[in-house]
């Protein structure tokens, strides 16, 4: 349970009523919780951001316990932390005896609904809340909120860095790694904060409500905790849900799972003045590409505004102009001068672990994408570079999608690919037209890739999984893929020498 990854009720899907309750707003039983002194509330799950949790809470004068579904030993540096802040940890045999004087529960992202302690506590009738409701119910600052299959950190990030630039204080946080609550509990009403949210911590939202929100693409991914999906679509597109008059929603008008929204058929759903991003210029675009320009037209404006031009995104691939514009729309949205904008994207660098150059041996660049966790990342991170230059690195734990398209990409871009983890035979069934070799650990396979590229090649690790069967998260699974490009890089220079 320890694991961070990642109104009527929209989740349906025939899952368990019991989890369908929480994603669907208020409980008939549910009081005014405020998570602050007086209040009895138990967090569930205490990685990353259950942890920030139980800081923030105790600091706010709440009672707070804190529970988890992976044994007391495996989890002692995170019992300390929270007994260190005057919080208490339950076992599992624990949780029954303190469960009737808990009036509110926290769930950490990452951990399912479905899970027995989050049933046994929702069998109490103890309201449950996500990590980033509780988060904007102490907030004094408007929220940016941030979501999409692909591309969501850096677009959280560069939404930052453009808030930033227009001389703004801004608090950066959720799933791009450091705890929501955390950056929430120390605004102030005059900041703005960033938040990067996923499908797991809009599925237990109540009132959680943007200033503005951002869907930026969807695509299939962990279907292995969604039925379909339709399913996984109606958790991201929570993230509106709640929105109202003043506020705004950004989302890509290119994206086939997020144009209906600008269509009459499902327009009606979104509760808030909308603005639509693409590649080319069409009715509903608020924001568009026309000869290698962004252009911004305001709903209503005569006329449309040039942002900058495309040639001075200095982010890799196609999908970070997608990135670009709609972090400026969101950073439009709030107010932020194109002045801002646009110096912001020309500071801006690639972060770790995304389409991040590590080295250069023989003529030859190594790219780590370790972040390319489902198949619409890794085929975004292919159409990057030149067709028949790319030795890609692919494999790890499958979440449950469809390999076949991520299959005909490699097929009609890679010179070669080689795979590694659970997912190597789900993949090779996929991969028909080019050589395939397997490695056992990730040094072997940089070892097979440099073997197979040539000068001019890209050596590319986008695995398209999940990192879980090898390494700790993706960022590990980067680490160690960096690691074994700079052993070769050093073993050369040894030779040369």
């Amino acid at each position: 349970m320890a694991r961070d990854d990642g109104d009527q009720a929209v989740l349906d899907g025939g899952r368990d009523s019991r989890a369908r309750g929480v994603r669907g707003g208020t409980m008939t039983n549910e009081k005014s919780v405020h998570f602050t002194s007086g209040e009895n509330v138990l967090v569930m799950g205490l990685g990353r951001s259950g942890l920030a949790t139980v800081e923030v809470l105790r600091a706010r004068g709440a009672e707070v316990w804190g529970v988890d579904d992976k044994p007391a030993e495996q989890i002692e540096p995170a019992i300390r932390e929270i007994e260190a802040a005057g919080a208490t940890f339950l076992d599992r045999e624990e949780l029954e005896r303190v469960l009737p004087k808990i009036g509110a529960a926290v769930l950490s992202p990452g951990v399912p609904l479905t899970t027995q302690t989050v049933r046994r506590v929702q069998d109490r009738g103890i309201p449950v809340y996500s990590e980033i409701e509780v988060a904007y119910r102490i907030c004094r600052a408007p929220i940016l909120a941030v979501t999409g299959t692909k591309g969501k950190t850096t677009t959280t990030a560069l939404l930052g860095a453009m808030l930033a630039a227009a001389g703004r204080t801004v608090h950066v946080g959720g799933n791009i790694g450091n705890a929501l609550i955390r950056e929430t509990a120390k605004s102030a009403p005059e900041d703005w904060v960033v938040a990067e949210v996923s499908s797991f911590q809009l599925e237990s939202i109540r009132s959680f409500k943007p200033r503005v929100s951002l869907i930026l693409n969807l695509s299939p991914d962990h279907l292995d905790r969604y039925h379909s999906m339709e399913e996984y679509r109606e958790a991201k597109l929570r993230i509106f849900a709640n929105q109202g008059v003043g506020d705004i929603f950004v989302g890509n008008l290119d994206d086939p799972y997020l144009a209906p929204l600008a269509t009459d058929v499902e327009s009606y759903r979104i509760p808030c003045e909308a603005w639509w991003f693409s590649r080319e210029p069409h009715r509903n675009s608020t924001l568009y590409v026309r000869e290698e320009k962004i252009y911004f037209v305001k709903p209503g404006a005569p006329r449309a505004q040039a942002l900058m031009p495309v040639n001075e995104i200095p982010l890799l691939g196609e999908h970070n102009v997608i990135n670009v514009m709609g972090a400026a729309g969101a950073a439009l949205a709030a107010g932020v001068p194109v002045t801002a904008i646009r110096e912001a994207v020309k500071n801006f660098r690639a972060l770790p672990h995304r389409l991040q150059m590590v080295g250069e041996i023989d003529g030859v660049r190594y790219v780590d994408d370790s972040k390319g966790t489902n198949p619409g990342a890794v085929i975004a991170a292919l159409k990057s570079f030149e067709p028949g230059r790319i030795v890609a690195i692919c494999g790890g734990k499958a979440k449950g999608t469809d390999f076949s398209e991520m299959g005909d990409e490699l097929d009609a871009r890679a010179r070669a690919v080689v795979l590694l983890g659970e997912a190597s035979e789900a993949i090779a069934t996929h991969v028909v037209r080019v050589p395939l070799s397997r490695a056992e650990n990730m040094e072997e396979a940089v070892e097979q890739a440099r073997s197979l590229a040539q000068p001019g090649d890209v050596v590319l690790l986008s695995p398209g999984c999940a990192s879980f069967d090898m390494f700790e998260s993706a960022e590990h699974r980067g680490r160690v893929f960096t690691a074994a490009v700079e052993t070769l890089a050093q073993r050369g220079a040894t030779r040369g020498a």
